[in-house]
């Protein structure tokens, strides 16, 4: 950054950090992929680098951003979601005890369910929807984690992060909140107390369904902290400088992104919400839906491009639907500028717990009258 400018969170995301390079006044931040750097005659760095494995200048700037954007006192990029998530449980003792929902991500519960086997690494799944759960699920002086979705993937059930937070705290856990589907566009998880924000930036943050990477930010520079970054030195778990720089590309528009695939989904959801051929529309923005109020709570500037309908007639229906779309393509992934829709329990696999009619959708930034006509069309036919 080369300006120190007040201005709003949207303004300093959208100019990359007011960024503008000093040798050739260029306003796109340039890639370093330089591997090593070198030492002067007495041997001494020449810069603040040694080897990108540590840091990398095209890191910089995208982390200061990421910080910024969730209001951390520090973020860190990874190669993957996966990469970061395991980092952050990479800090967890054998014999202390996580804590998570029994519906999330299913790829970061399968991690979970293994470390518990290999590590002796208590593991306790709650129900999203009943915080009195969570409560009876966390062990004081055990539960090293609370880790919690809000929304969650991909049943859209919202979880109060301020009210986890005062149940991890008490328990003497930290809490770790994902939040891919709310990014700090909308959600600022750290300001409703939790630890740390972890993001799937291949998801709304990149927006262009062009980079695998992941992103953490923590609220306090601490002990478990520096824990993740020697993990992530030792690992190696880093971002190349390409997709650093495309990561960052992608989130200069993030904000535009964000509020058209919001507006598009609740205009769809309010379309479906009485359709005959569905037992139900899941998106924390309609009235009916459970949350809605505290997703209103915490979601201040729309509601995500997020949702997933039930489909009547069972499984064989809802793949029906999900294989006769036009303009939805047939993908697994969101948050990027094309819709998607993906029958969730085959994405999943055997341990999946989500309904074997739902049908998930990833909401882009297209004419939202299209979109409904597609939806329209193929639930007509099955």
């Amino acid at each position: 950054m080369t300006k120190s400018t007040s201005c709003s969170i949207e303004t300093l995301i959208a100019q990359a950090g007011h960024y503008v390079d000093q040798v050739s006044g260029g306003l796109s931040v340039p890639i370093q992929p330089s591997t090593t750097y070198a030492r002067d005659e007495n041997y001494a760095l020449i810069g603040d680098y040694s080897y990108s494995r540590y840091q990398n200048p095209t890191y910089d700037l995208l982390e200061q951003l990421a910080a910024a954007l969730d209001g951390g006192s520090e973020a860190k990029c990874f190669a993957s979601g996966m990469a970061a998530i395991a980092a952050v449980f990479e800090t967890v003792n054998m014999d202390e005890h996580i804590v998570a929902p029994k519906i999330m991500y299913h790829g970061a519960q399968d991690w979970l369910r293994r470390i518990s086997t290999k590590r002796n690494i208590g593991l306790s799944l709650f129900d999203a929807t009943d915080l009195d759960d969570l409560k009876r699920a966390v062990k004081p002086g055990s539960t090293s984690i609370v880790w919690i979705e809000s929304p969650v993937n991909p049943t859209w059930d919202v979880i109060d992060i301020e009210a986890s937070a005062k149940i991890a705290h008490a328990a003497g856990a930290i809490l770790a909140v994902d939040c891919t589907v709310a990014p700090p566009v909308t959600t600022r998880a750290l300001d409703l107390g939790a630890d740390i924000v972890f993001h799937s930036a291949t998801k709304y943050l990149n927006g262009h369904s062009d980079v695998v990477a992941g992103i953490l930010v923590t609220r306090d520079l601490n002990q478990r902290w520096d824990e993740i970054k020697l993990v992530r030195k030792l690992t190696g778990g880093v971002l190349g400088p390409f997709e650093a720089w495309l990561l960052l590309r992608g989130m200069r528009t993030l904000f535009l992104r964000f509020e058209r695939a919001s507006s598009n989904a609740l205009q769809i959801a309010r379309h479906f919400e009485n359709h005959p051929g569905l037992e139900q529309v899941l998106y924390p923005g309609l009235e009916s839906h459970p949350q809605h109020e505290i997703a209103r709570r915490q979601m201040l500037h729309g509601f995500g491009g997020m949702m997933s309908l039930l489909v009547k007639g069972g499984a064989e229906a809802a793949i029906k639907v999900a294989s006769s779309t036009k303009l939805f393509l047939s993908a697994t992934s969101l948050g990027g500028v094309e819709s998607l829709i993906e029958h969730r329990a085959s994405v999943e696999g055997p341990h999946s717990e989500v309904p074997k009619n739902l049908l998930r959708l990833s909401v882009g930034i297209e004419q939202v009258d299209d979109l409904i006509a597609d939806l329209d069309h193929s639930l007509n036919r099955k």
